[in-house]
């Protein structure tokens, strides 16, 4: 199979054109954390959200001290997506850190029993930004479901500068992405994200590696095109990866 690179324009005009989307993710904060300003900008542009969350989130060692975590994560997870203007949560309670040990199958099912009217989803860049297995994992979920709905998924990402720098600083293994292989770069608005991450007080206090990142970054955030929609009967029937998706680019 040939990879075809993004048109710049047409990723543009994809994410001009979203009404509604399913947010595919594995942990409480990640809608925010991450996806925050990039979901504020399609709000304002009234576009209607709801975000699938595979867990609870217990898994963290960022409040792993608080007594009854998942239920303090789900209540963080309700009042940061109020905060963002998110319509509907779905969370789910597989296990936090044992994602990779579902099937795939059983995952891209219940991405597509949450889609619905959704034109588009959003999920973490393939590698799931920080390699978190489960980030991989939601990702991977959410390429099989669109695939079956014909509806493309953008994923947030980051640049390798931002990623290389907080590496250096911090000792983290954060994945960043050169110039060339980001598809749309979006002027942000940080206002609601930070409020919605001030939400998830468990795990944002003290959160040096999203303190930096945010600051980083300034009011940019990046996306990438992982799938789009067969433009014809022929490029329908083309061969397709492993899991079953059109990929635009080498990851």
């Amino acid at each position: 199979m040939s990879d075809a690179f993004a048109d710049p324009s047409m990723v543009a005009d994809t994410f001009r054109s979203i009404r509604e989307s399913l947010v595919v993710t594995a942990h409480p904060d990640d809608e925010s954390f991450g996806l925050g300003a990039i979901l504020s900008s399609l709000i304002d542009r009234g576009a209607r959200i709801r975000v699938l969350c595979f867990t609870k989130g217990e898994g963290s060692s960022l409040g792993a001290d608080v007594a009854e975590l998942p239920r303090i994560r789900e209540a963080e997870l309700s009042a940061a997506a109020a905060a963002l203007g998110i319509d509907e949560v779905i969370l789910l309670g597989y296990p936090d850190g044992g994602l990779s040990d579902i099937p795939v199958s059983e995952l891209a099912d219940r991405v597509l029993a949450a889609v619905g009217s959704a034109d588009a989803l959003f999920v973490f860049d393939e590698g799931g930004i920080t390699g978190h297995p489960d980030h991989c994992r939601a990702t991977e979920s959410a390429l099989v479901a669109a695939h079956h709905v014909g509806i493309p998924v953008l994923a947030w990402t980051i640049s390798e500068p931002v990623a290389t720098s907080i590496n250096a600083e911090l000792g983290t293994r954060m994945i960043g992405r050169p110039s060339n292989e980001i598809d749309l770069v979006l002027h942000v608005d940080r206002t609601r994200q930070r409020t919605a991450i001030a939400c998830h007080h468990t795990q944002s206090v003290g959160n040096q590696v999203l303190t930096r990142r945010l600051a980083l970054q300034g009011d940019q955030e990046s996306l990438r095109l992982l799938t789009r929609a067969p433009d014809s009967e022929d490029e329908a029937d083309s061969p397709r990866s492993p899991l079953g998706y059109t990929r635009l680019r080498e990851a």
